[in-house]
């Protein structure tokens, strides 16, 4: 054997086992499908609603029980009033200009004493309308989306947490993807130099 082979095969590295190697493919899908889905959750709770002008709400009884079970998280936009219809999902405060806030279906529509349209509600699982009707000054916005268990993150990452929580989430997501595409483009120059010491070595001496 010439000098040049025996280096050849000195710098030759064990081919990877079947099962190392599916075992690779295993964990890079996964993690991929992992940054997907933290991103996913971070567009509909976060980058959906502030590009739109939405607001996020989290449902947290189960009077809209069973299409927005408690933990759904409901995105409303404002609407005007008069495009409000019966069958809408609608939020608005319980009183106006307080916090609280209601997410419940228009069952029913009436004319107020000053004339402006007022709105009856109820929750999908209750078995009677709202007691009070809702004015329009307390209507949030109309049902855009929902994400159900989503809710419970919005909850978690709401007032000053999500000030700091943001930029956090936000950086990890990307520090993750920079390890991911090093870690792949690893990975095919590995596979590319395996590939050359694997190539028949072309050896003019004797």
């Amino acid at each position: 054997m010439s000098g040049t082979l025996r280096r050849d095969a000195a710098r030759r590295k064990p081919a990877e086992s079947p099962g190392r190697a599916t075992w690779r493919m295993i964990r890079a899908g996964v993690s991929w499908a992992l940054l997907i889905a933290v991103a996913a959750i971070a567009c509909a709770v976060i980058v959906v609603p502030a590009v739109a002008g939405a607001r996020p709400f989290t449902i947290l009884t189960g009077s809209m029980e069973p299409r927005y079970p408690p933990g759904t998280l409901v995105v409303v936009r404002p609407v005007d009033p008069d495009d409000i219809a019966i069958g809408d999902v609608i939020t608005y405060q319980l009183r106006s200009g307080e916090s609280i806030v209601v997410t419940h279906r228009v069952v029913a529509v009436q004319q107020g004493v000053e004339g402006e349209r007022n709105f009856i509600t109820q929750g999908d699982a209750n078995n009677t309308p709202d007691e009070s009707p809702v004015r329009p000054v307390q209507v949030v916005g109309r049902l855009w989306y929902a994400v159900p268990y989503i809710g419970w993150i919005n909850s978690l990452v709401s007032g000053s947490f999500r000030a700091w929580a943001i930029p956090i989430v936000a950086g990890g997501l990307v520090a993750y993807a920079v390890v991911l595409f090093v870690q792949a483009w690893r990975e095919r120059r590995r596979r590319r130099a395996a590939a050359v010491d694997a190539a028949p070595a072309n050896d003019a001496g004797g």
